[in-house]
Protein backbone atom coordinates (compact mmCIF):
# COMPACT_ATOMS: atom_id res chain seq x y z
CA UNK A 1 0.00 0.00 0.00
CA UNK A 2 1.10 3.50 -1.03
CA UNK A 3 2.60 5.55 1.88
CA UNK A 4 0.06 8.89 2.91
CA UNK A 5 3.14 11.77 1.32
CA UNK A 6 3.45 9.38 -1.65
CA UNK A 7 -0.58 9.11 -2.07
CA UNK A 8 -1.14 12.67 -2.03
CA UNK A 9 2.05 13.69 -4.12
CA UNK A 10 0.51 11.51 -6.88
CA UNK A 11 -3.22 12.91 -6.75
CA UNK A 12 -1.80 16.39 -7.20
CA UNK A 13 0.69 14.95 -9.99
CA UNK A 14 -2.21 14.18 -12.04
CA UNK A 15 -2.40 17.94 -12.92
CA UNK A 16 1.14 16.94 -14.63
CA UNK A 17 -1.13 14.09 -16.53
CA UNK A 18 -3.18 17.09 -17.65
CA UNK A 19 -0.41 19.59 -18.56
CA UNK A 20 1.05 17.07 -21.06
CA UNK A 21 -1.99 15.77 -22.69
CA UNK A 22 -3.30 19.05 -23.40
CA UNK A 23 0.35 20.33 -24.85
CA UNK A 24 0.50 17.12 -27.06
CA UNK A 25 -2.90 17.03 -27.96
CA UNK A 26 -2.92 19.68 -30.24
CA UNK A 27 -0.21 17.76 -32.56
CA UNK A 28 -3.28 15.59 -33.98
CA UNK A 29 -5.58 18.62 -34.66
CA UNK A 30 -3.28 21.32 -35.60
CA UNK A 31 -2.97 20.11 -39.76
CA UNK A 32 -6.74 19.67 -39.77
CA UNK A 33 -7.32 22.84 -38.34
CA UNK A 34 -5.56 25.02 -40.54
CA UNK A 35 -7.13 23.74 -43.59
CA UNK A 36 -10.66 24.08 -41.99
CA UNK A 37 -9.88 27.61 -41.00
CA UNK A 38 -7.60 28.48 -43.97
CA UNK A 39 -4.76 30.04 -42.26
CA UNK A 40 -1.60 31.07 -43.18
CA UNK A 41 1.54 29.56 -41.41
CA UNK A 42 1.94 32.61 -39.33
CA UNK A 43 -1.78 32.39 -38.09
CA UNK A 44 -1.16 28.54 -37.50
CA UNK A 45 1.47 29.22 -35.65
CA UNK A 46 -0.24 31.94 -33.17
CA UNK A 47 -2.81 29.00 -32.95
CA UNK A 48 -1.08 26.54 -31.98
CA UNK A 49 1.10 28.70 -29.50
CA UNK A 50 -2.19 30.42 -28.15
CA UNK A 51 -2.69 27.91 -25.31
CA UNK A 52 1.11 28.47 -24.87
CA UNK A 53 0.58 32.48 -24.42
CA UNK A 54 -2.28 31.09 -21.87
CA UNK A 55 0.19 29.31 -20.05
CA UNK A 56 2.56 32.20 -19.94
CA UNK A 57 -0.21 33.98 -17.76
CA UNK A 58 -1.02 31.50 -15.57
CA UNK A 59 2.64 30.84 -14.53
CA UNK A 60 2.92 34.68 -14.30
CA UNK A 61 -0.25 35.18 -12.08
CA UNK A 62 -0.28 31.38 -10.13
CA UNK A 63 1.49 32.69 -7.25
CA UNK A 64 -0.94 35.11 -5.86
CA UNK A 65 -3.60 32.80 -5.54
CA UNK A 66 -1.38 30.03 -4.59
CA UNK A 67 0.01 32.08 -1.20
CA UNK A 68 -3.65 33.98 -0.97
CA UNK A 69 -5.87 30.83 -0.89
CA UNK A 70 -3.88 28.06 -0.49
CA UNK A 71 -2.65 25.36 -3.09
CA UNK A 72 -5.51 22.86 -2.61
CA UNK A 73 -8.19 25.32 -3.87
CA UNK A 74 -5.87 26.65 -6.65
CA UNK A 75 -5.47 22.34 -8.05
CA UNK A 76 -9.30 22.83 -7.92
CA UNK A 77 -9.93 25.67 -9.85
CA UNK A 78 -7.29 24.23 -12.33
CA UNK A 79 -9.12 21.09 -12.91
CA UNK A 80 -12.22 23.06 -14.14
CA UNK A 81 -10.53 25.09 -16.04
CA UNK A 82 -8.74 21.56 -18.09
CA UNK A 83 -12.58 20.81 -18.45
CA UNK A 84 -13.89 23.83 -19.72
CA UNK A 85 -10.85 24.00 -22.60
CA UNK A 86 -11.49 20.21 -23.37
CA UNK A 87 -15.41 20.63 -23.65
CA UNK A 88 -14.75 24.46 -25.88
CA UNK A 89 -12.06 23.23 -27.85
CA UNK A 90 -13.90 20.08 -28.73
CA UNK A 91 -17.08 21.96 -29.98
CA UNK A 92 -15.99 25.29 -31.50
CA UNK A 93 -17.27 26.01 -34.45
CA UNK A 94 -15.56 29.34 -34.86
CA UNK A 95 -11.84 30.08 -35.10
CA UNK A 96 -11.84 32.70 -32.39
CA UNK A 97 -13.84 30.58 -30.09
CA UNK A 98 -11.69 27.78 -30.50
CA UNK A 99 -8.22 29.64 -29.69
CA UNK A 100 -10.31 31.26 -26.88
CA UNK A 101 -10.86 27.78 -25.38
CA UNK A 102 -7.21 26.86 -26.16
CA UNK A 103 -6.06 29.84 -24.13
CA UNK A 104 -8.15 28.69 -21.23
CA UNK A 105 -6.57 25.57 -21.16
CA UNK A 106 -2.61 27.05 -21.23
CA UNK A 107 -3.76 29.39 -18.73
CA UNK A 108 -4.39 26.24 -16.42
CA UNK A 109 -1.04 24.21 -17.61
CA UNK A 110 0.90 27.52 -16.34
CA UNK A 111 -0.96 27.69 -13.29
CA UNK A 112 -0.56 23.75 -13.12
CA UNK A 113 3.50 23.59 -13.93
CA UNK A 114 3.68 26.29 -10.67
CA UNK A 115 1.59 25.24 -7.88
CA UNK A 116 1.77 21.04 -8.38
CA UNK A 117 5.55 20.91 -8.06
CA UNK A 118 5.06 23.62 -5.15
CA UNK A 119 2.53 21.31 -3.74
CA UNK A 120 4.21 18.21 -3.50
CA UNK A 121 7.53 19.59 -2.69
CA UNK A 122 6.28 21.22 0.51
CA UNK A 123 4.74 17.82 1.64
CA UNK A 124 7.80 15.79 -0.16
CA UNK A 125 9.92 14.12 3.20
CA UNK A 126 13.30 15.50 1.72
CA UNK A 127 14.60 11.95 0.98
CA UNK A 128 11.84 11.51 -1.15
CA UNK A 129 11.34 14.90 -2.32
CA UNK A 130 13.38 14.38 -5.98
CA UNK A 131 11.13 11.44 -6.81
CA UNK A 132 7.76 12.67 -5.27
CA UNK A 133 8.39 16.07 -7.42
CA UNK A 134 9.57 14.40 -10.46
CA UNK A 135 5.67 12.61 -10.19
CA UNK A 136 4.37 15.93 -11.73
CA UNK A 137 7.02 15.41 -14.64
CA UNK A 138 6.78 11.47 -15.17
CA UNK A 139 2.67 12.59 -15.31
CA UNK A 140 3.15 15.08 -17.82
CA UNK A 141 4.92 12.56 -20.24
CA UNK A 142 2.50 10.59 -19.22
CA UNK A 143 -0.19 12.80 -20.79
CA UNK A 144 1.75 13.30 -23.62
CA UNK A 145 2.09 9.35 -25.11
CA UNK A 146 -1.83 9.30 -24.04
CA UNK A 147 -2.32 12.13 -26.11
CA UNK A 148 -0.34 10.53 -29.19
CA UNK A 149 -2.06 7.32 -28.74
CA UNK A 150 -5.64 8.59 -28.31
CA UNK A 151 -4.56 10.76 -31.90
CA UNK A 152 -3.33 7.84 -33.39
CA UNK A 153 -6.39 5.59 -32.22
CA UNK A 154 -8.79 8.67 -33.36
CA UNK A 155 -7.17 9.61 -36.45
CA UNK A 156 -9.41 7.41 -38.85
CA UNK A 157 -13.00 8.85 -37.27
CA UNK A 158 -13.39 11.12 -40.17
CA UNK A 159 -13.45 15.15 -40.62
CA UNK A 160 -14.22 15.58 -37.15
CA UNK A 161 -11.56 13.58 -35.80
CA UNK A 162 -9.84 16.27 -34.11
CA UNK A 163 -12.77 17.12 -32.00
CA UNK A 164 -12.65 13.70 -30.34
CA UNK A 165 -9.11 13.99 -29.71
CA UNK A 166 -9.61 17.24 -28.22
CA UNK A 167 -12.54 16.46 -25.92
CA UNK A 168 -11.34 13.07 -24.76
CA UNK A 169 -9.30 15.37 -21.83
CA UNK A 170 -12.37 15.95 -20.13
CA UNK A 171 -12.24 12.32 -18.55
CA UNK A 172 -8.96 12.87 -16.50
CA UNK A 173 -9.91 16.62 -16.04
CA UNK A 174 -13.16 15.09 -13.67
CA UNK A 175 -10.85 12.73 -12.25
CA UNK A 176 -8.49 15.12 -10.95
CA UNK A 177 -11.67 17.41 -9.82
CA UNK A 178 -13.01 14.57 -7.26
CA UNK A 179 -9.40 13.29 -6.17
CA UNK A 180 -7.99 16.38 -5.23
CA UNK A 181 -10.67 17.30 -2.57
CA UNK A 182 -9.60 14.38 -0.82
CA UNK A 183 -6.48 15.40 -0.20
CA UNK A 184 -5.29 18.37 2.64
CA UNK A 185 -3.78 21.51 2.40
CA UNK A 186 -0.18 22.53 1.89
CA UNK A 187 1.04 22.03 5.75
CA UNK A 188 4.19 24.67 4.88
CA UNK A 189 1.24 26.78 3.72
CA UNK A 190 -0.71 26.49 6.65
CA UNK A 191 2.17 27.35 9.19
CA UNK A 192 2.60 30.53 6.72
CA UNK A 193 -0.95 31.67 7.60
CA UNK A 194 -0.31 31.16 10.79
CA UNK A 195 -3.06 28.02 11.15
CA UNK A 196 -0.14 25.23 13.41
CA UNK A 197 -3.60 23.45 14.51
CA UNK A 198 -4.37 22.08 10.99
CA UNK A 199 -0.55 21.88 10.07
CA UNK A 200 0.23 19.70 13.10
CA UNK A 201 -1.58 16.68 12.08
CA UNK A 202 -0.69 16.76 8.59
CA UNK A 203 3.49 16.65 9.48
CA UNK A 204 2.75 13.90 11.83
CA UNK A 205 0.48 12.19 8.65
CA UNK A 206 3.30 12.73 6.41
CA UNK A 207 5.68 10.85 8.77
CA UNK A 208 7.86 14.18 10.08
CA UNK A 209 9.47 13.45 13.57
CA UNK A 210 9.96 16.20 15.98
CA UNK A 211 7.34 18.15 14.36
CA UNK A 212 7.09 21.24 16.65
CA UNK A 213 10.85 21.88 15.87
CA UNK A 214 9.96 21.19 12.16
CA UNK A 215 7.28 23.58 12.36
CA UNK A 216 9.73 26.64 14.25
CA UNK A 217 12.22 25.68 11.41
CA UNK A 218 9.77 26.60 8.99
CA UNK A 219 8.61 29.88 10.65
CA UNK A 220 12.09 31.14 10.83
CA UNK A 221 12.70 30.25 7.33
CA UNK A 222 10.25 33.21 6.30
CA UNK A 223 11.35 36.65 6.94
CA UNK A 224 8.44 37.97 5.89
CA UNK A 225 5.41 36.37 4.16
CA UNK A 226 4.47 39.08 2.02
CA UNK A 227 8.43 40.03 1.23
CA UNK A 228 9.53 40.47 -2.71
CA UNK A 229 11.36 37.82 -5.09
CA UNK A 230 13.56 40.50 -6.69
CA UNK A 231 16.06 41.23 -4.10
CA UNK A 232 19.88 40.61 -4.27
CA UNK A 233 19.55 38.40 -1.54
CA UNK A 234 17.67 35.54 -4.19
CA UNK A 235 19.90 36.61 -7.04
CA UNK A 236 21.25 33.00 -7.31
CA UNK A 237 17.96 30.74 -7.17
CA UNK A 238 16.56 33.37 -9.46
CA UNK A 239 19.51 33.22 -11.93
CA UNK A 240 19.85 29.49 -11.51
CA UNK A 241 15.94 29.24 -12.16
CA UNK A 242 15.59 31.22 -15.33
CA UNK A 243 18.29 30.22 -17.20
CA UNK A 244 17.32 26.58 -16.76
CA UNK A 245 13.82 27.34 -18.10
CA UNK A 246 15.56 28.74 -21.18
CA UNK A 247 17.45 26.16 -21.94
CA UNK A 248 14.86 23.73 -21.65
CA UNK A 249 12.70 24.96 -23.99
CA UNK A 250 15.55 26.17 -26.58
CA UNK A 251 16.44 22.73 -27.33
CA UNK A 252 13.29 22.56 -29.41
CA UNK A 253 11.35 20.36 -27.22
CA UNK A 254 7.90 21.71 -27.54
CA UNK A 255 8.25 22.22 -30.89
CA UNK A 256 9.26 18.47 -31.69
CA UNK A 257 5.74 17.85 -29.45
CA UNK A 258 3.40 20.08 -30.98
CA UNK A 259 4.08 19.15 -34.50
CA UNK A 260 5.67 15.87 -34.37
CA UNK A 261 3.21 14.41 -37.07
CA UNK A 262 4.24 17.75 -39.67
CA UNK A 263 8.16 16.74 -38.80
CA UNK A 264 7.50 13.09 -39.63
CA UNK A 265 5.70 13.97 -43.09
CA UNK A 266 8.44 16.59 -43.33
CA UNK A 267 11.19 13.31 -43.10
CA UNK A 268 8.84 11.43 -46.06
CA UNK A 269 6.50 9.26 -43.96
CA UNK A 270 2.94 9.12 -44.86
CA UNK A 271 -0.10 10.65 -43.03
CA UNK A 272 -0.99 7.42 -41.14
CA UNK A 273 2.88 6.54 -40.42
CA UNK A 274 3.39 10.66 -39.31
CA UNK A 275 0.34 9.91 -36.61
CA UNK A 276 2.30 6.55 -35.19
CA UNK A 277 5.68 7.68 -35.35
CA UNK A 278 4.69 10.38 -32.59
CA UNK A 279 3.53 7.46 -30.42
CA UNK A 280 7.04 5.50 -30.03
CA UNK A 281 8.50 9.17 -29.16
CA UNK A 282 6.05 9.05 -26.28
CA UNK A 283 6.97 5.69 -25.11
CA UNK A 284 10.88 6.23 -25.23
CA UNK A 285 9.68 9.29 -23.32
CA UNK A 286 7.42 7.98 -20.35
CA UNK A 287 9.95 5.17 -20.35
CA UNK A 288 13.16 7.38 -19.49
CA UNK A 289 11.17 9.48 -17.33
CA UNK A 290 10.44 6.61 -15.24
CA UNK A 291 14.43 5.69 -15.22
CA UNK A 292 14.98 9.51 -14.30
CA UNK A 293 12.85 8.70 -11.20
CA UNK A 294 14.93 6.23 -10.17
CA UNK A 295 18.22 8.07 -10.40
CA UNK A 296 17.18 11.47 -9.34
CA UNK A 297 17.67 11.09 -5.90
CA UNK A 298 20.96 8.26 -6.25
CA UNK A 299 22.77 10.13 -8.85
CA UNK A 300 21.57 13.68 -8.17
CA UNK A 301 20.33 16.30 -10.33
CA UNK A 302 23.16 18.12 -11.56
CA UNK A 303 24.45 14.71 -12.82
CA UNK A 304 20.98 13.80 -14.56
CA UNK A 305 21.30 17.48 -16.40
CA UNK A 306 25.27 16.78 -17.53
CA UNK A 307 24.41 13.24 -19.25
CA UNK A 308 21.11 14.53 -20.54
CA UNK A 309 23.26 17.14 -22.36
CA UNK A 310 25.76 15.17 -24.00
CA UNK A 311 22.87 13.25 -25.57
CA UNK A 312 20.30 15.80 -26.24
CA UNK A 313 23.64 17.53 -28.15
CA UNK A 314 24.84 14.26 -30.27
CA UNK A 315 21.06 13.43 -31.21
CA UNK A 316 19.86 16.83 -32.23
CA UNK A 317 22.91 17.55 -34.22
CA UNK A 318 21.89 13.85 -36.13
CA UNK A 319 18.26 15.12 -36.55
CA UNK A 320 19.83 18.45 -37.89
CA UNK A 321 22.22 16.97 -40.59
CA UNK A 322 19.47 14.31 -41.34
CA UNK A 323 17.56 17.44 -42.84
CA UNK A 324 20.29 18.86 -44.53
CA UNK A 325 19.72 15.99 -47.17
CA UNK A 326 16.00 16.04 -47.61
CA UNK A 327 13.25 13.00 -46.59
CA UNK A 328 15.29 10.83 -43.95
CA UNK A 329 13.07 8.49 -42.41
CA UNK A 330 16.26 7.93 -39.67
CA UNK A 331 14.84 11.27 -38.13
CA UNK A 332 12.55 8.89 -35.79
CA UNK A 333 15.44 6.91 -34.46
CA UNK A 334 17.64 10.64 -33.77
CA UNK A 335 14.52 12.08 -32.41
CA UNK A 336 13.38 9.02 -29.93
CA UNK A 337 17.15 9.45 -28.71
CA UNK A 338 16.83 12.93 -27.92
CA UNK A 339 13.55 12.42 -26.54
CA UNK A 340 15.31 9.74 -24.17
CA UNK A 341 18.30 12.03 -23.08
CA UNK A 342 15.73 14.85 -22.39
CA UNK A 343 13.29 12.85 -20.30
CA UNK A 344 16.14 11.48 -18.47
CA UNK A 345 17.45 15.06 -17.79
CA UNK A 346 15.60 18.62 -18.39
CA UNK A 347 12.75 16.92 -17.74
CA UNK A 348 12.76 15.23 -15.19
CA UNK A 349 14.79 18.13 -13.32
CA UNK A 350 13.06 21.52 -14.14
CA UNK A 351 10.07 21.39 -11.86
CA UNK A 352 11.92 19.15 -9.36
CA UNK A 353 14.76 22.16 -9.15
CA UNK A 354 12.72 25.27 -9.54
CA UNK A 355 10.62 23.92 -6.62
CA UNK A 356 13.07 23.48 -4.38
CA UNK A 357 15.56 26.44 -4.92
CA UNK A 358 13.74 29.37 -4.01
CA UNK A 359 13.25 29.63 0.32
CA UNK A 360 9.65 29.42 1.82
CA UNK A 361 9.38 33.20 2.16
CA UNK A 362 9.14 33.61 -1.97
CA UNK A 363 8.73 30.23 -2.80
CA UNK A 364 5.34 31.05 -4.40
CA UNK A 365 6.89 33.91 -6.66
CA UNK A 366 10.00 32.22 -7.51
CA UNK A 367 7.74 28.74 -8.88
CA UNK A 368 5.88 31.63 -10.91
CA UNK A 369 9.01 33.29 -12.21
CA UNK A 370 10.76 30.01 -13.76
CA UNK A 371 7.48 28.94 -15.19
CA UNK A 372 6.82 32.29 -16.64
CA UNK A 373 10.28 32.12 -18.50
CA UNK A 374 9.83 28.75 -19.44
CA UNK A 375 6.52 29.09 -21.14
CA UNK A 376 7.17 32.45 -22.61
CA UNK A 377 10.13 30.62 -24.60
CA UNK A 378 7.90 27.77 -25.62
CA UNK A 379 5.43 30.00 -27.31
CA UNK A 380 8.27 31.41 -29.44
CA UNK A 381 9.62 28.18 -30.62
CA UNK A 382 6.66 27.08 -31.02
CA UNK A 383 4.86 30.36 -32.81
CA UNK A 384 8.15 30.37 -34.84
CA UNK A 385 9.06 27.15 -36.26
CA UNK A 386 5.72 26.41 -38.29
CA UNK A 387 7.14 29.66 -40.50
CA UNK A 388 10.73 28.75 -40.31
CA UNK A 389 10.21 25.16 -41.89
CA UNK A 390 7.88 26.85 -44.36
CA UNK A 391 9.93 29.62 -45.19
CA UNK A 392 12.98 27.25 -46.69
CA UNK A 393 13.67 23.88 -47.56
CA UNK A 394 16.68 23.86 -45.05
CA UNK A 395 13.96 24.92 -42.37
CA UNK A 396 14.40 21.70 -40.69
CA UNK A 397 17.77 22.13 -41.21
CA UNK A 398 18.26 25.58 -39.35
CA UNK A 399 15.66 24.63 -36.59
CA UNK A 400 17.72 21.54 -35.57
CA UNK A 401 21.43 23.37 -35.55
CA UNK A 402 20.20 26.55 -33.60
CA UNK A 403 19.00 23.60 -31.14
CA UNK A 404 22.16 21.83 -31.03
CA UNK A 405 23.98 25.25 -30.31
CA UNK A 406 21.73 25.63 -27.46
CA UNK A 407 21.91 22.54 -25.37
CA UNK A 408 25.98 22.86 -25.92
CA UNK A 409 25.62 25.86 -23.90
CA UNK A 410 23.22 24.38 -21.68
CA UNK A 411 26.16 21.75 -21.16
CA UNK A 412 28.43 24.54 -20.24
CA UNK A 413 26.02 26.07 -17.71
CA UNK A 414 25.18 23.31 -15.54
CA UNK A 415 28.81 22.08 -15.51
CA UNK A 416 30.42 25.36 -14.42
CA UNK A 417 27.50 27.25 -12.09
CA UNK A 418 24.36 24.93 -11.36
CA UNK A 419 24.44 23.53 -7.48
CA UNK A 420 23.31 20.26 -6.38
CA UNK A 421 20.17 20.16 -4.20
CA UNK A 422 19.91 16.39 -3.38
CA UNK A 423 18.85 14.87 -0.33
CA UNK A 424 18.55 18.63 1.35
CA UNK A 425 15.64 19.76 3.04
CA UNK A 426 13.96 23.39 1.32
CA UNK A 427 15.66 25.27 4.37
CA UNK A 428 19.14 23.54 3.96
CA UNK A 429 19.43 24.60 0.66
CA UNK A 430 18.27 28.54 1.24
CA UNK A 431 21.17 28.22 3.95
CA UNK A 432 23.64 27.10 1.46
CA UNK A 433 23.08 29.57 -1.13
CA UNK A 434 23.75 32.03 1.72
CA UNK A 435 19.96 33.40 1.97
CA UNK A 436 20.00 34.91 5.35
CA UNK A 437 16.46 36.10 6.99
Amino acid sequence: MLSYPVRIALIAALGGFLFGFETAVISGAEKTIQGLWQLSSGWQGFTVASSLIGTVVGSLIAGAPAKRFGRKKVLLVIALMYLLSAIGCAASSMWLLFVLFRFVGGIAVGTSSVVGPMYISEIAPAALRGRLAGSFQLNIVAGIFIAYLTNFLFAGLGENAWRWMLGIMVVPAGLFWILVRTIPESPRWLILNGRDAEAMPVLQKLGETNVPALMEEIRHSVASHTESLFKSKYSKPIVFAVILAMFNQLSGINAIIYYAPRIFEMAGFDKAQSYLQPVYMGAANLLFTLLAMLFIDRFGRKKLLLIGSVGMIVFLGLTAMAFRGGADRNVIIYLIGFIAFFAFSQGAVIWVFISEIFPNSVRSQGGSLGSFTHWIMAAIISWTFPVIVQSSSKGGFYSFVFYTLMMALHLLFVWKFLPETKGKSLEKIQEELGIKD
